[in-house]
Parts: C-alpha cells; sequence; structure tokens
C-alpha cells in the first residue's frame, strides 16, 4: 500500500512541476532536488514596493511519501526579517494544519501561499517581528549569503549569475564612491592648487620689491655723504 502511495506522490509532484514550468508563480522560481523529488527549493525575489525587494530568499519544501493528501513542511532558509531561518513555518497550508489541508493544493498553490504570508504581518509560529528598515538591510544581505549555497548554484544557475553579477556591481559603485570621497576630502582641488601658486608668487614679488626698496635707499644714502665730505 505504501508502495502504491509513493508512486502516487511522485506522479502527482512531476504534474505540478510540469504546470509551475507553464504557468510560473510571480517572484517565485522552485525546482526539485534531481536526486529527490520529495525535497523542492525555492528562490523569491523580493516584489516591488516591499521591505523584501532587492532580496532573493531561499528556501525548501518537504514533500511526504503520501502527498497529497498530507501537506509540506516549509523552511525559509535565507534570513528575511519575516521568518526564522530553517525552521518548520505554522501555516495553513503546511504540515502544522493538516486538518485545513486540501489535497487539491498544488505546489503552485503552496509557493503563492508562502508569497501571501511572507507579505502580511500576521504572527506564526516561525515568524519574526522586524522592522521594514530591517527588513530591507536582510534584502541587501541576502545575495551574498545565497552565493555561498551549492544547492542555489546548482539548482538555479541563473538567477545564481544574477545576483554575482549584482553583488559586484554594488562592490565596484562602492569602491567608486569611497575614491571620489577621498578626493573631495583629501586632495587639493586643481583650483585650489594654483590659487596657492599665485599666492606664493604674489609673495616673491613683493619681497623682491621690499629688497630692492632698501638696495636704492642704501644708494641715495652713500650719495649724500659722498656729497657732505666733498
Amino acid at each position: 500500500m505504501s508502495r502504491k502511495i509513493s508512486n502516487h506522490a511522485v506522479s502527482r509532484l512531476k504534474q505540478d512541476y510540469m504546470r509551475l514550468k507553464k504557468d510560473p508563480v510571480p517572484y517565485i522560481t522552485a525546482e526539485p532536488l534531481p536526486s529527490n523529488i520529495l525535497e523542492w527549493h525555492y528562490i523569491v525575489q523580493g516584489p516591488q514596493d516591499s521591505p523584501y525587494e532587492g532580496g532573493y530568499y531561499h528556501g525548501k519544501l518537504v514533500f511526504p511519501i503520501d502527498f497529497p493528501f498530507k501537506p509540506p513542511s516549509i523552511y525559509m532558509i535565507t534570513p528575511s526579517g519575516r521568518f526564522r531561518v530553517n525552521t518548520r513555518l505554522c501555516l495553513s497550508i503546511s504540515d502544522y494544519h493538516p486538518d485545513t489541508w486540501n489535497p487539491a493544493w498544488s505546489v503552485s498553490t503552496i509557493l503563492t501561499g508562502l508569497l501571501s504570508f511572507m507579505l502580511e504581518k500576521s504572527p506564526t509560529l516561525g515568524s519574526l517581528e522586524t522592522s521594514d528598515y530591517e527588513k530591507r538591510n536582510w534584502a541587501a544581505a541576502s545575495l551574498e549569503f545565497n552565493l555561498k549555497k551549492s544547492v542555489v548554484k546548482e539548482l538555479f544557475p541563473e538567477i545564481y549569475e544574477k545576483m554575482s553579477d549584482e553583488v559586484q556591481r554594488r562592490k565596484l559603485e562602492a569602491e567608486n564612491a569611497a575614491k571620489s570621497a577621498s578626493v573631495e576630502s583629501g586632495s587639493p582641488s586643481a583650483s585650489s592648487h594654483i590659487v596657492g601658486i599665485t599666492d606664493r608668487l604674489q609673495s616673491c614679488l613683493t619681497n623682491f620689491g621690499v629688497l630692492a626698496c632698501v638696495i636704492a635707499f642704501g644708494w641715495v644714502v652713500q650719495f649724500v655723504l659722498s656729497s657732505i665730505d666733498y
């Protein structure tokens, strides 16, 4: 009997995968492990005009052998400020509530429900209470966090490359900003350099004029003295 249920679960998950490829869930990409169709990994791209904008959030779904008659476990792996990492989330679509589960719900339904709850502020077991400011900070840090995960690189190569390019762009932008700030604060500008040269030239000319006056005055004094002696 268990073997028959297992085959049904695999068949159903394959159907859900084909449907998901044909009609993707907005902001979410999901892939099963090649070695285990019961474990799916997903990437949520933070929706625009949300505290998660610019972030990428990796998580996983672990399906029971008798899916779709029982719901999966849902985990978020990337820190988001919304969910505790590597913790089973208590949602109406997760294994915390098998009584509310509907076998007609698909993987697309689960992912849509997860994103919807992520954008809310309702508390539940496994959720966090953080400010939008903190969530934006987590969004900025999420890319480098995900780049350290080999499973992300293996299952989502295009997203991995996109995140890597974005991290490099941010680093280059920060380096250029630091250089500009260093030039503005520590090095004199061309105009100030020219002004300094001009000031020193004027000072030299002034000193030369004073010296010329002293020499001329000495000549006058000598002429007067010689006239008196004569």
